[in-house]
């Protein structure tokens, strides 16, 4: 029997569950998978040979395609990869072949205040330590292959500082001219580090390097993490390598990771990290890890190759967007969808008692503290005013052709009453409803959700973007603000509108996506507003080029690249039973 989730920890009840795992070479043959196209990392952990795959499967029609996103959660968040998780394990109750393709989690958050992204309760992905430490080393070889490209540009700096034009051509290198005052790409590392937002490198002699201002940004934030999660094979993945723009130089022009001829070795850093990585659920179905987190400051996507095998092996694929609907699924719409071809045949908005309360007016609960004592008592008033918000969301996944299933990702503290104020705020609103207690009780307690998502399946949509990429980049922007952050309109820093102008006029620029920063904490730019916020205006500081990943990023408010660690992080309870060499504490 597995542990009680109301009295166990996470860690406990994985480890207890992971006595009984499958090992991959179970799971591979139940998927049929032939033994090359299976890449073992020891027996519970494997990469799937992606490439041999999906030429072995490319006439077997795809399955189908659900996406996981949610309401815009407090600090603690709205629980999407429990309901993942829980949802693949409830549609395996039916009897349903079905897989999940969900994201690797960052060691940052991981160690800090959320924790792992695992799951929760009786729905995890497991094997628990191995997923949220490292995995197979997919975010280390990201790490390893963005600080080459910044190795590269530095070294580069230094050298044509030192050399003259002829003793550079000695060394059969041309003089690129970089303006440091232009370097668009920082350092990164998988840590929450908030001292390392803003530094000065190069402090020494002339051999030390070139001096001048640097930052680091946590790696899930890179551009290579979002070619991951964007690129369609091997060869995507190497020409977008060589399109990364990492400065400019002092005539305006872009500095590319191709100039710098070091991106060839930054791909061979890459290779094996673009096969998918295989786990499964507490209760035994398979679960594709690839990519990374962070939608409010990156894609926030599991990879297109991920879904892709998920799609030929399964006849559903479940797969996650990070944060709200307004950031993680609007990137899956209009950025992931868009490039990967593939189109969604549903999409479930998982909803908390607790977010919809703290939207209705409850105080915002604050990570590391208690949850205060008012959201322990019934408050149907609290829950009915909070709705506002869950039905903004729905509205937004309408507006891409979805007929949306609203998941009640129940905790047992939860009221008949609370549940049935959701329950009819969201049939009004024209959505299906399921109550989901999979936190509780597995895939047992997901069979009503697992049975929405079936009829939900076998509806057809009309799915659509947002804006054609021929639309203006202002324009798309203030699109997204007015109809799905609910702004009145945008402003703009006088550097962002510059940046704007100058991409709408440039024919290879005008057409990249749009991938919004922006916080994750409200529908605004505000943390602190929550519900559906009225009468503010979305401001945009700042706008990044992501060439390679074929992306223009406006950063509003005063969001973060580099998140920092709070007061009472998670690796003070993070321990190993150094008789067993087990690791305790995650969550």
């Amino acid at each position: 029997m597995p542990l009680d989730p109301t009295k166990h920890a996470d860690w406990e009840i994985a480890e207890a569950a992971e006595k009984n795992m499958k090992t991959v070479y179970q799971l591979a043959e139940e998927l049929g998978l032939p033994k090359d196209e299976l890449l073992p990392h020891g027996h519970y952990v494997a990469k799937i040979d992606f490439k041999r795959l999906l030429s072995r499967l490319s006439s077997r029609p795809d399955g189908k395609y659900v996406d996981v996103t949610a309401i815009t959660p407090t600090p603690l968040g709205e629980g999407k990869s429990t309901s993942t998780i829980g949802l693949v394990q409830g549609l395996g109750k039916r009897k349903k072949n079905v897989i999940a393709a969900i994201r690797q989690p960052s060691g940052g958050p991981t160690m800090n205040i959320k924790g792992s992204a695992a799951g929760g309760g009786l729905s995890q992905c497991v094997p628990l330590t191995p997923f949220s430490l490292g995995l197979t080393g997919d975010i280390n070889a990201i790490i390893n292959s963005h600080n080459l490209s910044m190795v590269a540009l530095t070294s580069r700096m230094q050298h044509e500082l030192n050399y003259t034009d002829d003793q550079l051509a000695k060394r059969k290198l041309r003089r690129l001219d970089v303006d440091p005052r232009r370097v668009q790409q920082g350092w990164i590392m998988d840590f929450c580090a908030q001292s390392l937002r803003k530094m000065i490198i190069g402090i020494g002699g002339k051999m030390d390097g070139f001096m001048m201002e640097s930052r680091f940004d946590i790696a899930v934030s890179s551009e290579i993490m979002a070619i991951l999660s964007v690129a369609t094979d091997l060869k995507d993945f190497r020409e977008r390598m060589g399109r990364i723009v990492l400065a400019y130089d002092r005539a305006g022009n872009p500095v590319t990771t191709k100039d710098l001829e070091v991106d060839g070795a930054m791909t061979a850093w890459m290779v094996e990290a673009l096969n998918p990585n295989l786990l499964q659920t507490i209760e035994g179905q398979p679960v594709l890890v690839h990519a990374g987190p962070f939608a409010n400051i990156a894609i926030g996507q599991s990879s297109v190759i991920a879904d892709r095998v998920g799609l030929k092996l399964a006849d559903y694929n479940v797969t996650e967007s990070g944060f709200g609907a307004d950031i993680g699924f609007e990137k899956f719409w209009n950025l992931k969808c868009r490039y990967s071809g593939l189109k969604p045949n549903a999409a479930v908005i998982v909803a908390t008692i607790r977010a919809l309360k703290c939207h209705g007016g409850a105080p915002i609960p604050v990570p590391g503290k208690p949850i205060p004592e008012e959201y322990k008592s019934e408050n149907v008033g609290w829950v009915d005013k909070g709705c506002v918000n869950l039905i903004h969301h729905l509205k937004n996944v309408k507006s891409a052709g979805i007929n949306p299933v609203v998941c009640i990702n129940a905790f047992y503290t939860d009221t008949d009453a609370e549940i049935n104020a959701v329950r009819k705020n969201a049939e009004a609103a024209g959505a299906r409803v399921a109550l989901s207690r999979h936190w509780e009780k597995g895939g047992e307690g997901a069979l009503e959700l697992a049975d929405a998502v079936i009829d939900a399946c076998n509806e057809t949509n009309n799915f659509q973007f947002l804006y054609p990429l021929e639309m203006p980049l202002t324009q798309r922007i203030e699109k997204i603000a007015t109809q799905i952050y609910a702004a009145d309109g945008v402003d703009y820093s006088p550097d962002a509108l510059k940046k704007a102008k100058a991409i709408e006029t440039d024919p290879e620029l005008s057409k990249l996506g749009t991938c919004m920063v922006k916080t994750h904490l409200s529908v605004s730019d505000n943390p602190n507003k929550k519900g559906v916020p009225k009468d503010w205006r979305l401001f945009v500081r700042d706008i990044l080029l992501f060439k390679g990943a074929g992306f223009v990023v406006p950063v509003a408010g005063d969001i973060k690249l580099m998140p920092g660690t709070s007061s009472d992080p998670a690796y003070r309870r993070v321990d190993v039973d150094v008789e067993t060499g087990k690791v305790k504490g995650l969550f």
